[in-house]
Parts: structure tokens; C-alpha cells; sequence
């Protein structure tokens, strides 16, 4: 990814629903103007979601979603089922693609009640609208708008209605609040086997823009190098941020007045979590042995040996608290309905998922009293720095 480009988790996700040919991966080529999707007159041509990072006018930088048929029967069905229900909690806008000439039937109504179940702002399009179809009634009419993939008809309409659906862009900053014109921010950075070759992760490329919005200077070291950056600055920083792993290391160097957190904790700060992540690490010291913890990450990268959701987390844990546990892993989009099995969930920072997402997570634990948190705050909880952590957001606690 590069520098210039909006990340997928800050782009407005628009997921395209509805049953098994009712025209959706026609209606998202039409609205995008690319061929993003293949289209077929045989049901369930879509077998998994498609997703496309792009500009679209007038919402701007979005991620559009073609999800697979809502109406699907036996096992392959359920598992399509499912993966619709898991975009619906990423998904700030639904559009619900209807077959002109079948109308409004069992499926759409049940996709219309999940709408409103995950608060997603939804619009009805009605498709193969340039056919004879049946008249619709009142009901709905006001989310309902008439469209046809093959001759246009009414796809500017739709545009321009998916924008007033949009939520409010509102100006966050993940060192928001935590910086003044003048200051200097040290980004601590560990280089190893699990960095990517030749560029910065995603939350240390978005610290580093902010430092410079802030009219602040950005100092950026690896934790090797961190004392001797240290000294030959003129007074202490304003802020030390690194990465989770390294945290005990960072905090026996800096001196104890000198404000320290994690790229970890920032999001979950910035995805609004940060409350209940604190809240839900002090169940870790009452789990009994043999408990299952389920580890979730929002990305699928590439594992090292050393990965720090699957090996290092799991021994720190079992290290510190003296008995063993039962880690289960999901990653991905991929986040289980039920959580009766799980003793608690321990989430990644979550900066690859929108914070409708992440949040979605945080409320299906909460529902079912399995307490959640973060990579970041577990780690500091762990280490026994995690109120030192946390003093630069006292003001959001």
C-alpha cells in the first residue's frame, strides 16, 4: 500500500445484497463502471465476496462490496448465508438488490430486519426496472428506488442517494488530542522477521502523518537505537509510542515522567474500544487452566515463526500466569457468532477492519458476557505497565 492511498479500513464499505440472481453483481458494475464482478444468468455465480477499493463520485475513496446469494439452500448456502452476515457488521451503507419481477419476498425481508439489527443505512434498488415488472407497494417506498443495471436507468439517482445515506465524515486523528505544534513524538519500530521488506506498517505510517498534521517532529527509531536517540535530543519527548512488543524494553529506557503508549492502544482508542479492552484484560488473571481464549485478527497476513497472535501472545500469557490455556484463532473477516466455547477474546489493534466492525466484535462478546481486549493492553497488562500506558487517555476512560 502505498503512502498516498486511503486505507480500506477508513473507506465508506457499500455491500451490495439480495437473493441469487436478482441482478447484484450487474447493478455493482454498473454503479462502479467496471467490470468488478461476473455476471451470469445461472444462480449463485457469486460464490464468495467481492471486494474493490476505489473513487466513487460523490462519495469518494469506498470499498464496494458484491456479496453472494442471500437465498441459497443446504451447506454451501449456509456458509453464504453467514458471510453476508459478517459484511453487514463492516458495512456502513446496504443496498438490497431486488428483481423487479419477484418483488419483495421471505429473503429480502429478513435481509431488511438484519439491516436494522446492525444500524446499517439501507437503500431498496429495484432492478430490471426497463422490464415488465409488478407495481410495489407503499411499504418501504421511501428507502425504494427503481433502477436498471443494462440501460443506466436511475444509476446516477442511486449514487447520489448512496451519499446522503453516507455517515458524517468526521475529522479522527490516532494521535488526536495528543500532540501541540512544537512537540517531538518518538515512534518506537521494531525491525525483525516480521516486519514487510522496504515500508512501514499501516499504524506506524498513520502516527507519522499525524505527528506532522500536529505541526509536531517525528523522531523514528528502532528499539536498539532508542537510547542513544534519547540523548541527542535537547529535552524529553512529548509522547513515546512503539509497538506492543517491545514495550517492557521501551519502558525500562524512558524515564518514568515521560508519556508512553502503543500503536496497539492508540486503535484501540481510534476505533472506540479502548474502555472496554481495559475493562475485559483483568479477566485474564482469573481464568482457570485449560480455559480457551479466542485469538482474532482482522488481517491475514503471512505467519512467521514467531508471530505474535499465534506463538508469542499464547506463551507470554501462559508464561505470566503460570498454567496453561486453549487458544483458538480466527483471522480475517472471519469473527464466530458464538462465543459460548471462549473464556475471553483477545483482539489485534484491528486497523485493517472499520471501527463498525471492530465494535460489531466488541458488542457480540459483550451480549454473550465473554470479556474482550487487545493485543496492546494485554501486553502492558502483562508486563505490569499497563496504568503507565495509559496516562496520556485518562480523559477517555
Amino acid at each position: 500500500m502505498s503512502l498516498s492511498s486511503t486505507p480500506a479500513a477508513n473507506r465508506i464499505h457499500i455491500g451490495f445484497f439480495g437473493r441469487r440472481n436478482a441482478g447484484k453483481s450487474s447493478l455493482v458494475n454498473a454503479v462502479t463502471g467496471q467490470a468488478l464482478s461476473v455476471v451470469s444468468d445461472t444462480p449463485g455465480t457469486t460464490t464468495d465476496p467481492v471486494r474493490k477499493a476505489m473513487e466513487l463520485l460523490p462519495l469518494g475513496p469506498v470499498l464496494v462490496i458484491d456479496t453472494p446469494g442471500f437465498d441459497d439452500g443446504g451447506a454451501l448456502g449456509a456458509l453464504r448465508v453467514q458471510r453476508t452476515k459478517e459484511i453487514l457488521r463492516e458495512a456502513d451503507i446496504a443496498v438490497l438488490v431486488v428483481d423487479a419481477a419477484q418483488g419483495l419476498g421471505p429473503a429480502e425481508e429478513e435481509l431488511i430486519g438484519l439491516f436494522k439489527e446492525n444500524d446499517t443505512p439501507y437503500i431498496i434498488a429495484v432492478n430490471k426496472a426497463d422490464l415488465p415488472h409488478r407495481q410495489f407497494s407503499k411499504k418501504n417506498s421511501a428507502f425504494r428506488i427503481e433502477v436498471s443495471a443494462l440501460t443506466g436507468e436511475n444509476i446516477h439517482e442511486l449514487k447520489e442517494r448512496l451519499a446522503r445515506l453516507a455517515p458524517p465524515k468526521e475529522e479522527r486523528r490516532l494521535l488526536g488530542g495528543l500532540l501541540s505544534p512544537g512537540d517531538c513524538a518518538v515512534l518506537v519500530t521494531p525491525i525483525d522477521a516480521a516486519a514487510p521488506k522496504g515500508r512501514l506498517i499501516l499504524p506506524q505510517q498513520m502516527a507519522l502523518r499525524d505527528i506532522l498534521d500536529a505541526g509536531a517532529t517525528a523522531l523514528v527509531t528502532k528499539e536498539t537505537e532508542l537510547s542513544g536517540a534519547l540523548a541527542r535530543l535537547s529535552g524529553p519527548p512529548s509522547l513515546v509510542v512503539t509497538d506492543s512488543q517491545v514495550f517492557k524494553q521501551v519502558a525500562e529506557i524512558l524515564p518514568e515522567d515521560v508519556p508512553l503508549t502503543s500503536f496497539s492502544i492508540l486503535f484501540a482508542r481510534y476505533k472506540g474500544f479502548l474502555k472496554t479492552a481495559v475493562e475485559g484484560v483483568e479477566a485474564l488473571q482469573k481464568l482457570a487452566a485449560g480455559a480457551s481464549i479466542l485469538v482474532a485478527e482482522g488481517c491475514t497476513h503471512h505467519r512467521q515463526c514467531d508471530d505474535i497472535g499465534t506463538v508469542k501472545l499464547p506463551r507470554w500469557i501462559q508464561e505470566a500466569l503460570g498454567r496453561e490455556f486453549r487458544f483458538l484463532f480466527c483471522a480475517g473477516n472471519e469473527f464466530p457468532e458464538d462465543l459460548a466455547s471462549n473464556a475471553m477474546v483477545l483482539h489485534c489493534g484491528g486497523c485493517m477492519l472499520t471501527e463498525k466492525a471492530v465494535q460489531a466484535r466488541a458488542k457480540i462478546a459483550e451480549a454473550q458476557g465473554v470479556p474482550f481486549t487487545n493485543y496492546g493492553i494485554c501486553i502492558a497488562w502483562l508486563q505490569g505497565i499497563l496504568d503507565r500506558s495509559l496516562r496520556p487517555f485518562n480523559g477517555d476512560l
